[in-house]
């Protein structure tokens, strides 16, 4: 295993807040008593140490090579021919190129965890302080954990242990069942000692919450008991099984995701703020505090998202980059206004017309009106100009999501920007999914309904928003399913999702469509055209792990298919 990952060399681990303090001092210096400093009375060394982890936590925003991982879905291809992300869906993977490779930085977190956990107990701080503290920490290694094992199946359990140099640090994987309850344990611990939500001040505002550790372990749950990883795996013997997923299938386990979600949902503090339609799911994502965030990635104000993804027809200072092009299969997915799917023509250019208000919110299509003057995605427009070696779409279609309103501005000015990690809308999803496929599938109805009464779909005669009265399991399978892909989109659920699902190897086996439209002296004309084809092995529903950890530790077993 990665020494890197394990061994901290602390004028690194404490350079972004201490660098000036102790650039000039000996090298032997003992940098642990400057941190946990016992005459430290207001443990500054120490929370900065704990922020220093929170600030390892990766953001969503155009991560990979600039671009969102949704990018790698059906759900966009990349603007850019060029982009790294394909490496995701051009068929080769493998552990050399993994373009996502987070094992190094999470592994820092649980060692930089650790460490902390072992030395914040001499700093004199008081006592409810500490516990908060040491909570946070906690939490972070979990969620460090989980990342991890969504990616891999299991990894190393190091639990407590900060491994010195003379330590084997040649550690073998446990099994998924194991880490599973190790991650559902420490959630619970962290969840004891963490505030709750309404009791963390504005101005900690982006620290831990209790209501998230019940957040992770009604995902790490819900993971957990999806056909991927409960018996379902594609694994040829049974070590491998058993470190990638349950070997054996259990439909119970969708109990533990459904009392966690009831955990969470009956609790008051975080809900879906009020008001609905488009202009209430934008408020999510550009208002910093809000009832539907239980834990994001703190940025300062910014107009970066604007810069990275908005049309790119502008000049400075509003010119972008439209790094991301959603594609019609995304666009499709949108029911109509009355929550009934959409079944007319593609190439009809008021499609978009009486949709789910979220659609408006989520992408720029031709037409819409954007700094002041309609968006032009049709051929040698202003926002798809076809200048050789251009970043522009390749579906007509820009990503909206994230952004403030600048639809009769001139510029952009700085926005509040924080990556969702968890969201109440989240639980509520995950609650439905349990409910559906605990067999309760009407109770399963009422959080659903919730997501769609707040994104502005009509309730209908019924108040079923169009859900259908007596509704099957299968079809409210699908429907939840395509509400977590609309209410989630660009936030890091679908390319997990369509695995655990074990429906990648349908979805992300295509070829992706987009639109041209010819301008023809003001008369449009719409065709669907595909604009990347995609390919899925079964290797690809795990992670490899990378080469280099391979090749440093002996003892990991690689996932099926890389070697």
């Amino acid at each position: 295993m990665r020494r890197s990952f394990i061994l901290i060399v602390f004028s690194v681990a404490v350079l972004s807040s201490c660098s000036k303090k102790f650039e000039n001092e000996p090298a032997d210096r003992n940098f642990e008593a400057d941190i946990f400093d016992p005459k430290d009375q207001k443990g500054t060394g120490a929370k900065q140490f704990l922020f220093d982890i929170y600030s390892l936590l990766p953001g969503g925003f155009n991560r990979i090579d600039g671009d969102y991982l949704d990018a790698a879905t059906d759900d966009a291809v990349p603007s850019s021919f060029a982009s790294g992300i394909v490496l995701f869906t051009n068929g080769q993977l493998n552990s050399v190129n993994y373009p996502d490779n987070n094992w190094k930085n999470c592994y820092s977190i649980i060692r930089k965890s650790n460490f902390f956990l072992k030395h914040i107990g001499v700093v004199p701080i008081p006592e409810a302080t500490m516990k908060n503290q040491v909570a946070e920490a906690r939490f972070l290694r979990a969620f460090a954990y989980f990342e991890l094992l969504k990616r891999y199946g299991g990894i190393p359990l190091i639990g407590d242990t900060i491994f010195s140099l003379n330590d084997d640090l040649n550690l073998p994987r446990n099994t998924f069942a194991e880490c599973v309850d190790y991650i559902a344990a420490e959630c619970d611990e962290a969840a004891a000692g963490l505030p709750a939500g309404s009791a963390i001040a504005t101005t900690d505002f982006g620290r831990v919450p209790s209501e998230a550790a019940l957040a992770l372990k009604c995902r790490l749950y819900v993971y957990a008991a999806s056909p991927l990883y409960n018996g379902g795996g594609f694994e040829s013997n049974s070590q491998l099984k058993a470190l990638t997923g349950y070997p054996d299938a259990d439909p119970a386990r969708w109990q533990k995701a459904i009392d966690a979600a009831q955990a969470l949902v009956s609790l008051t503090y975080y809900k879906l703020p009020s008001g609905s339609g488009s202009t209430a799911y934008s408020a999510v994502f550009t208002t910093k505090i809000n009832t539907d965030i239980i834990l994001s990635k703190q940025s300062a104000a910014s107009t970066s998202i604007e810069v990275n993804n908005a049309p790119v027809g502008y000049v400075a200072p509003a010119a972008s980059n439209g790094r991301t092009s959603p594609t019609q299969e995304f666009v499709n997915a949108f029911p109509k206004l009355d929550g009934t799917p959409y079944t007319g023509s593609v190439t009809d250019a008021g499609q978009y017309t009486g949709r789910d208000p979220r659609l408006a919110s989520m992408l720029f299509y031709n037409g819409v009106k954007w700094l002041n003057r309609q968006i032009e995605t049709f051929e040698g427009g202003r926002d798809k100009p076809n200048v050789p070696f251009k970043t522009q779409t390749r579906t007509s279609y820009y990503l909206r999501k994230f952004m403030g309103d600048f639809s009769s501005s001139t510029s952009y000015s700085n926005q509040s920007h924080n990556f969702p990690y968890f969201r109440f809308a989240e639980v509520l999803l995950n609650y439905a999914e349990a409910l559906n496929e605990a067999g309760r599938t009407e109770d399963a109805v009422a959080p659903l309904k919730l997501i769609r009464a707040r994104a502005g779909i009509t309730a209908g005669i019924n108040s079923r928003y169009g859900i259908k009265a007596g509704i099957g399991q299968s079809e409210l399978r699908d429907l939840i399913r395509n509400e977590r892909r609309i209410e989630l989109a660009f936030e890091e659920h679908r390319f997990w999702d369509v695995r655990r699902w074990k429906i990648a190897g349908t979805v992300l086996n295509t070829t992706l469509k987009g639109l041209k439209i010819t301008n023809d002296g003001g008369s449009l004309s719409l065709q669907e055209q595909g604009v990347s084809t995609i390919v899925f092995h079964d290797k690809f529903y795990h992670m490899p792990i990378p080469y280099n950890e391979m090749i440093r530790n002996p003892k990991l077993v690689q996932n099926e298919g890389y070697n």
